[in-house]
């Protein structure tokens, strides 16, 4: 495993979108996907230890070598990127889009209470929504969902971890209220 480590450890860095274990095993051609698992968690657990600039993150269904938050502003300057912002407007639809999915544009239309055209078609370009196919209704509408990159942004392994209506609540009962 060992040997195995900084050959996985160089493809993570040379990715730059998160790898699969089969990504991996495709690129090493070896069919021990335990190794590979058990090379993975080790790099994580050194990276924890050694209090490195980034850390080993599971997400969009892989891998991937992400800055740690506390130095993201350090990195932002060398890139000299800001954050994608999302308009309110955008951030509702895709919240939408995360819960219901898969959603019909009607159905997006009739929560939100206005034309969302325009909208999912930015969230389209930015690659966070995607067509997931055609419903079997007249004029067959299409079908949307998120994608990868969505689960990217957000930082989530899956869709079973965007939060709960609960979570949502707790958060909102945190926050400073404004009305004194």
């Amino acid at each position: 495993m060992d040997s195995l480590k900084p050959i996985i450890e160089s493809l993570l860095f040379a990715s730059d979108t998160p790898l699969t274990v089969d990504n991996i095993r495709a690129v090493l051609e070896t069919g021990d996907r335990r190794s590979i698992r058990a090379a993975l968690e080790s790099l994580a657990r050194d990276y924890d230890t050694q209090k490195r600039g980034f850390f080993l993150s599971e997400v969009a269904g892989g891998y991937q070598l992400r800055t740690r938050p506390e130095y993201r502003q350090w990195a932002r300057r060398l890139k000299k990127t800001k954050p994608a912002r999302l308009s309110r407007a955008a951030m509702e639809t895709l919240a939408i889009v995360a819960y219901k999915q898969p959603v019909l544009r009607s159905d997006i239309e009739h929560l939100r209470g206005v034309d969302c055209g325009g909208t999912l078609r930015t969230l389209l370009e930015r690659g966070v929504v995607r067509v997931l196919g055609r419903k079997d209704l007249p004029g067959r509408p299409l079908v949307y969902g998120t994608s990868k990159r969505f689960l990217e942004m957000f930082d989530l392994k899956d869709l079973n971890n965007l939060p709960t209506l609960k979570d949502l609540q707790e958060i909102g009962e945190a926050w400073p209220n404004d009305s004194t």
